[in-house]
């Protein structure tokens, strides 16, 4: 690879990584053909994108960015892939998922929303993260549940007083 081709690789890397605010560092290594392309179909279809890449070029598009990845350059050893999603926890759950089935792939850090996660024994709280439409139903339905207990009791409230009114009238 030229020196040309290389700065367009890290012009690349830094754009996404810009445009990007989950990021997920893993490493694949080990995996047969076949895995990997099972590992590659799982992610698009929860929408996330899979690339490997070396770990000279990402760390110097890391240093290139205006986001702060903290301790996650340091991670770049071995075998790296990189994976972007939407979501702050697709990745999470996909590795998790394909990983009821192989060894690998094995976290080894990510960047989401601006915090970082070092090592794979985070795996289990980047699963658990809630995305942002989650957040936001929650909210919604947290929001909603005293105005419909609110509306219930005006309602069963305004039936028994209507039936002790009739009540008195009869006698």
């Amino acid at each position: 690879m030229t020196r040309e081709e290389k700065s367009i690789v890290i012009e690349n890397l830094t754009a996404q990584l810009a445009e990007n605010s989950n990021i997920y560092i893993a490493d694949i290594s080990g995996l047969d053909a076949g895995t990997t392309s099972n590992l590659r179909r799982a992610c698009f279809k929860a929408n996330v994108s899979l690339s490997v890449v070396k770990n000279t070029l990402l760390a110097k598009a890391m240093e290139a960015s205006d986001k702060d990845f903290g301790e996650l350059p340091a991670t770049l050893v071995g075998n790296t892939s990189i994976m972007f999603s939407e979501t702050g926890n697709g990745p999470a759950k996909v590795i998790k998922e394909f990983r009821k089935k192989s060894e690998k792939p094995l976290l080894k850090g990510a960047f989401v929303e601006s915090a970082i996660f070092v090592g794979d024994d985070n795996l289990d709280a980047l699963v658990n993260i809630k995305s942002k439409e989650e957040v936001i139903g929650d909210i919604i339905g947290l929001l909603q549940s005293p105005a419909k207990n609110v509306v219930s009791a005006l309602k069963s409230s305004g039936g028994k007083l209507a039936g002790i009114l009739k009540t008195l009238s009869e006698k």
